[in-house]
């Protein structure tokens, strides 16, 4: 019998892409078709998703046809009531088979795997989510291993299927290892790592494929399985930039935009002064953001880059604003550095090309690197260098650690990679948006943020002259 296997993985919720995406799969299934995600289809920078819990991504996938899905990163990223809400409210399985509650127990409404038919054909649809390491406790999940729990499920049903398909979101290279570890996977439809795959290939026997990211493609697998033996037919990648958009996918996005918008956009409160932002020059949005993290995390120095954020906030504050201006669904996170990283980080951010750099990195929704921050501390600089960093007025020391609080973009480098060189890391669940939720709400720190921590040193006729 034939099979065919359109699949995606990693949209991150660029939702006109998938309504593009949506058109070819439409034009390309028929009634053999299996429709596969292999997770990251819900990101939640989406204003859709935030105000729905999600499921105005159930819906987009029920309306185009999809089989099974499973679980990436940022399904998760909502927490685990957002996640728990989305998987029983969905009419298609959310797989995972190593992925449970912290304290051990089933998250509600996941299947560990799930046996779909095809005429006469039976089909295993087991899937993996990635191990976020450190995250993992924030997030109120726990991990197991992905390889154990796959050779667990192949066992657990054997017998009951005559082809197994791994929905993988683990990445390319650790699914190339794990075919060569279980041959018994016919198929791997692999993401996470957002590798594009001109056609599918074989590690072990294994046929293996992955679909780029952000709906850009499409990728389809054809099989043959036939006499107990899965053969490759035909595969191919479809680019989807210059197809229609799929009208009942804008239709649904339209919709759920507006349901979330009349929940999201109600005023949490109103801001005694405006809080303007920059992405090269110091502005009291992004020192409120540092002043909230040294606060909150309880450090020397409070740390962040102005590209965390896309615009600045006036007047009305509601989590729709917060989710438009601070969409990057990062971490307040505490480390240590020393004084020599410092100096070198706020040098680069002295340079105006740096601060336009392209900010891309883990979890970053933003455009721009942007300027660094700094709270508890004033840095000296002369427009090109970093002349000191005065903590209570004392220099700061080149090889004593510091203990900061930023976010787990800076903490691994991305932007800044002289900040990479750190130990003693600590994450919270919460986002940099809540940060700025709680503290724009607080006179005191509306206030400190108007004061100026950089200050520029101009040598003129052996005089210094300062100035921010």
């Amino acid at each position: 019998m034939k099979l065919k296997i359109i699949h995606t993985n990693d949209v991150h919720s660029n939702y006109e892409n998938f309504a593009r995406a949506a058109t070819l799969i439409k034009e390309l299934k028929d009634e053999n078709t299996l429709i596969l995600d292999g997770g990251d289809f819900a990101d939640f920078k989406s204003i859709e998703l935030q105000g729905t819990r999600g499921v105005a991504a159930l819906e987009l996938l029920q309306s185009t046809g999809y089989d099974a899905l499973t679980i990436g990163n940022n399904e998760m990223f909502n927490g685990m009531d957002t996640l728990e809400h989305m998987a029983t409210a969905s009419p298609l399985p959310f797989i995972s088979n190593n992925l449970l509650k912290k304290d051990g127990s089933d998250i509600q409404g996941l299947v560990k795997s799930v046996v779909l038919h095809k005429k006469d054909l039976r089909i295993l649809v087991t899937g993996s989510s990635p191990d976020l390491d450190v995250f993992n406790d924030g997030l109120g999940i726990r991990v197991s291993d992905y390889a154990a729990m796959t050779k667990q499920e192949i066992e657990n049903h054997a017998g009951m299927y005559d082809i197994c398909i791994l929905l993988s979101h683990v990445g390319t290279a650790a699914d190339e290892e794990l075919a060569r570890m279980i041959p018994e996977i016919d198929v791997v439809i692999s993401a996470h790592d957002h590798q594009l795959y001109a056609e599918a290939k074989f590690v072990n026997g294994t046929i293996m494929n992955s679909a780029g990211n952000y709906a850009e493609h499409i990728g389809v697998v054809e099989l043959e399985v036939k006499n107990g033996k899965v053969e490759l037919v035909r595969s191919a990648t479809y680019l989807t930039k210059d197809t229609e958009m799929d009208s009942v996918v804008m239709d649904i996005l339209k919709d759920n935009k507006a349901k979330a918008l009349a929940s999201l956009g109600k005023p949490l409160y109103d801001l005694p002064e405006p809080l303007w932002h920059d992405v090269i020059e110091e502005n009291p949005l992004t020192n409120l953001i540092a002043d909230g993290l040294r606060d909150m995390m309880q450090c020397h120095i409070g740390l962040i880059n102005s590209g965390i954020a896309n615009a600045g906030l006036f007047h009305n504050i509601s989590r729709q604003k917060l989710i438009e201006i601070c969409p990057s669904p990062l971490n307040p996170t505490s480390f240590e550095v020393q004084g020599k990283q410092l100096k070198k980080a706020f040098t680069q951010s002295l340079d105006a090309q740096a601060c336009l750099s392209d900010g891309r990195g883990p979890g970053f929704r933003g455009k721009f690197v942007g300027r660094l921050h700094i709270s508890g501390a004033t840095v000296i600089h002369d427009g090109n260098h970093v002349l000191d960093i005065l903590i209570d007025d004392e220099s700061i020391k080149d090889e004593r650690w510091y203990k900061v609080a930023s976010s787990d973009y800076l903490q691994r480098g991305s932007g800044y990679p002289d900040l990479a060189d750190n130990r003693n890391q600590v994450y919270m669940a919460e986002e940099i948006k809540d940060v700025i939720q709680l503290y724009a709400n607080k006179p005191p720190f509306i206030e400190q943020a108007y004061k100026m921590r950089s200050e520029r040193q101009v040598k003129h006729s052996g005089l210094s002259s300062p100035f921010s």
